[in-house]
């Protein structure tokens, strides 16, 4: 999902970013906060096409056993970044441990340790997810960030974290299929054609 920057208000005593974070929560219902970098973040709700290729994306998890008790697949649930004291991140759909409850960090976000694979769907602003959360959560040593391109009708599944993104980035058009690393607890690949036309919209 993406997001456009927000600044905080500036007075005497400026909030911290968390409190920031809290009070657009409330202002904004429906709007996923995060703070990554440094900068807290607002993305407007998704729309239909968006959701629709979030459950498309679920199903070949589910089928492939990923949802049990070794694993678990969720959509926004959060995860904490070690990028800055106040980051974190809510990730469209992940795949974590099934003890990822034990790794509660603050604010209902978890630790990264316990994520397998991150996925996000972008929307408008694709440029979050394509640059700013590859670097986020390749420093929080993700192993598998897969991005659906909408704007572009592409898949893209970046593995091998490094501090500052990915060692492998490969990038896979309609008419292919994207394999995942079997890290994940499964063999399975993504259909794009059929990931890219549930996110696209109606015309």
């Amino acid at each position: 999902m993406s997001a456009a920057a927000v600044e905080h208000p500036c007075d005497d005593e400026p909030e911290t970013l968390l409190e920031t974070a809290n009070r657009l929560m409330e202002q904004l219902p429906g709007h996923r906060v995060e703070i990554i970098g440094g900068l807290v973040t607002v993305a407007p709700p998704p729309d239909g096409p968006h959701a629709k290729a979030l459950t498309t994306l679920m199903v070949p998890f589910l089928s492939a056993g990923l949802h049990g008790e070794e694993s678990n697949v969720l959509q926004g649930i959060g995860l904490w970044l070690p990028s800055g004291p106040e980051d974190y991140v809510i990730p469209d759909l992940a795949i974590v441990d099934a003890d990822f409850d034990e790794h509660l960090i603050e604010i209902n976000c978890y630790d990264p340790a316990c994520f397998r694979l991150v996925l996000e769907v972008t929307s408008g602003n694709y440029q979050t997810d394509l640059r700013h959360k590859v670097a986020a959560y390749a420093q929080a040593k993700i192993p598998v960030y897969v991005i659906v391109d909408r704007k572009h009708g592409r898949v893209h599944v970046l593995t091998d974290p490094l501090p500052a993104g990915y060692d492998r980035h490969e990038v896979y058009a309609p008419g292919q299929k994207a394999p995942l690393p079997t890290s994940i607890g499964a063999e399975l690949s993504l259909d794009v054609d059929e990931i890219v036309r549930a996110g696209s919209p109606k015309r």
